[in-house]
């Protein structure tokens, strides 16, 4: 017979002295722990039945699965120090696992943004903005997306965004820019469109006044007033029916003329509207468009003139202070077509301060040029006394002085003009995005 043990034995040869049967069995070797679906590696479980295999072991206890592609550790077997759970990543540590005090790496405190996260809106480290003139203004704060102007914090500096609003619109002010870009936009206004409102005006604006003017010299009432022998003042003959013929031209040339400026105001705001905007402006188109608007405006005209001249027979202040807060209404009608008078008046109470000012400065143009008038008046009466059209050569002298008197007022009619469409426009942005765009398109 052979020694060799059968083909195919795993059992190794034996060595030494034979084992003795009645000796107890020595103790169970540790087992070590295997990859995870590996047949070689001892599980607690293979053993005898009943067998504790960890029985007397006093290191830590490592983590098996009980079958591949199962990664969850044994109930109640506790993680080894220092080492990763089941499945976990590499270099992850549980929370609760490290020592006291120590922040187990790439773990963030309930609520707390991760690493390297930045809230919308805000620019990403290192960034500093696109260079000046794309960025609105030097120093300025980081754009929320979807701003479009700033809003001032003081002179030269910008705070935060206005949405919808562009700080170089050449009509619409801003909100909160102040005085300063809002006559620099009036001045703009007029050295675009000059050349069309300066004919608008003389046409619509000084040859009415020119011949009104012509008409008080020729319609004043003649003569003196005398004194009766018992000292009482005595009307001159026939001066009620001079008054009445006086007043009532007047108020026709009014009327008539109130229509013929109403189509130049209109016209006027026309062209600052379009012109703004990068639009054709035609002289011709603008009268046509005037001339269009001009009924609806002259009867707004009317009322208004009604009302202040209702609140200056209360007193002289109820009256100003009429003209001042209905001082909109011409280009509320033209751009918006609703409730002028009410919705001027609301512009003026909602933002009194604002509103008062631009129309001040307005008014002050006109005062200015009324006094003007009234000098030159006063030199036409002073050279040709006070009855000028009794002969020829004081005639002449007095009407030319009345028409240059009206063309002094030229440019405090351009002014009123052009002053208070950029201030209803700077009220229209207080109250919402718009640009002279969407303004000249109001217009129609």
């Amino acid at each position: 017979m052979s020694d060799l043990p059968p083909s195919g034995s795993t059992e190794p040869a034996a060595s030494g002295p034979p084992a003795d049967p009645t000796a107890p069995p020595p103790p169970a070797a540790d087992p070590a722990p295997g990859p995870s679906g590996a047949t070689g590696g001892a599980t607690p479980g293979s053993g005898a039945s009943g067998a504790d295999p960890w029985a007397g072991h006093t290191g830590p206890v490592p983590i098996v699965p009980d079958q591949p592609g199962y990664d969850s550790p044994h109930p109640g077997a506790p993680n080894p120090a220092g080492q990763p759970a089941w499945g976990a990543p590499p270099g992850w540590t549980a929370p609760g696992d490290g020592p006291p005090g120590h922040t187990p790496q790439g773990w963030n405190a309930p609520g707390t943004p991760p690493q390297g996260w930045n809230a919308p809106g805000t620019p990403p480290p290192g960034w500093g903005g696109p260079a000046y003139p794309g960025y609105p203004m030097p120093g300025a704060a980081y754009p929320v997306p979807g701003a479009a102007y700033p809003v001032p914090a003081g002179p030269g500096t910008y705070a935060g965004w206005f949405p919808g609003i562009d700080p170089q619109d050449p009509l619409v002010n801003p909100p909160h820019a102040g005085i300063g870009p809002w006559s620099a936009r009036c001045l703009a206004a007029l050295r675009r469109g000059w050349r069309q409102l300066l004919p608008i005006v003389l046409l619509t604006q000084v040859v009415p006044a020119a011949v009104i003017g012509v008409l008080t010299l020729v319609f004043s009432p003649e003569g003196e007033l005398a004194t009766a022998p018992d000292g009482a003042p005595v009307l001159p003959a026939d001066f009620w029916g001079q008054m009445l013929a006086f007043y009532g031209v007047l108020l026709a040339a009014g009327l008539v003329f109130g229509l013929l400026q109403a189509a130049g105001w209109a016209a006027g705001t026309w062209v600052v509207a379009r012109q703004a905007a990068g639009e054709p402006t035609g002289l011709g188109a603008a009268f046509r468009y005037g001339l269009r608007r001009a009924l609806g405006l002259w009867g707004w005209t009317l009322l208004v003139s009604l009302l202040v001249m209702i609140g200056s027979c209360f007193c002289l202040l109820p009256g100003l202070y009429a003209a001042f807060a209905l001082a909109l209404f011409g280009p509320v009608y033209l751009f918006e077509r609703r409730e002028p008078i009410g919705r001027a008046w609301r512009m003026f109470h909602s933002r009194f301060g604002m509103v008062l000012g631009r129309v001040a400065l307005v008014m002050a143009v006109l005062v200015a040029s009324t006094v003007l008038d009234a000098v030159v008046g006063g030199i036409s009466g002073a050279v040709f006394g006070v009855e000028p059209m009794t002969a020829v050569g004081t005639a002449i002298g007095a009407v030319a002085l009345a028409v240059f008197g009206a063309l002094l007022a030229a440019p405090a009619y351009l002014a009123q003009q052009v002053g208070l469409v950029v201030t209803y426009a700077e009220q229209r942005a207080q109250e919402g995005p718009v640009n002279a765009a969407r303004l000249a398109a109001e217009l129609g």
